[in-house]
């Protein structure tokens, strides 16, 4: 038998299925989020059960976590992501003390204790800045791929300082840089510089190591080093770093709903 976790992430939707006995990987999908959550979240978990030649008769729960949790109407129940992330983190990684989100409009800091269950967190959800829609400001303002930022980033030899904390006010800003002359990798380099900062200052001074880096910014190359700059410590990208959500969803699954 099968249990399925389903996270309605903010820009896309992610679905990782395990098996109920052994709790081992079957099969992950993941879909732009759009409009009709419910629908595409729907049409993405028959596809992968169909890919996968499962039956639905087959799945015997389904946890939902993540920022449309509420609005996915086909599952059991429904679960912060926070716990979720940090069972599916602890799962993928058992020594992880922090864990570092930065998805497409939100980000998070999740504080473990010595048993990966939950001891704080802070969420920065309500400003684009420390989130990958300031990324996605900047390359497209620049006129460059989202991917590609972490590749430009690297040559730089001198970063640009940004200043605001607001995308509106720094895509301004950025402007100006290039107005007057200052090089798209010095720009690039600032603003991960930027995004780390602003993350890591809302963990104050309770970022202990190991650091786990998760999100679909950890796919963007540079970020783990821009993060570890920021916190003063090494940052590790977790292995499944978009989908550590979605399984953490699907181990409670599991569990009969239980996250202990």
């Amino acid at each position: 038998m099968i249990c399925a976790g389903i996270d309605a992430g903010s820009r896309s939707i992610k679905i990782v299925l395990l098996d109920s006995v052994t709790q081992k990987g079957i099969a992950t999908d993941i879909a732009d989020q759009g409009v009709s959550q419910e629908k595409i979240a729907r049409e993405l978990f028959k596809n992968l059960l169909r890919k996968n030649k499962i039956l639905k008769n087959d799945i015997v729960r389904i946890v939902a976590t993540g920022y449309g949790r509420n609005i996915v109407g086909l599952v059991d129940t429904t679960v912060t992501e926070i716990t979720c992330q940090a069972i599916g983190v602890g799962r993928l990684n058992p020594d992880a003390k922090t864990i570092i989100d930065i998805g497409g409009q939100d980000s998070k800091i999740i504080c473990l204790d010595g048993k990966g269950l939950v001891r704080d967190f802070a969420m920065n959800d309500r400003c684009a800045a420390g989130t990958g829609r300031f990324l996605e400001v900047v390359a497209s303002r620049l006129g460059v791929k989202l991917d590609s930022l972490g590749g430009i980033a690297r040559k730089s030899k001198s970063p640009a300082l940004i200043s605001s904390m607001c995308v509106v006010f720094a895509e301004t800003e950025i402007v100006g840089l290039l107005a007057s002359g200052a090089k798209k990798e010095d720009i690039v380099a600032g603003v991960q510089s930027a995004v780390a900062g602003r993350v890591c200052s809302m963990a104050g001074q309770n970022i202990a190591s190991p650091v786990i880096f998760t999100g679909g910014v950890a796919k963007i190359r540079g970020m783990d080093m821009a993060l570890a700059a920021a916190a003063g410590k090494p940052v590790r990208i977790s292995p499944e770093a978009q989908f550590t959500c979605a399984l953490g969803a699907a181990i409670i699954a599991a569990n009969n709903g239980k996250t202990l």
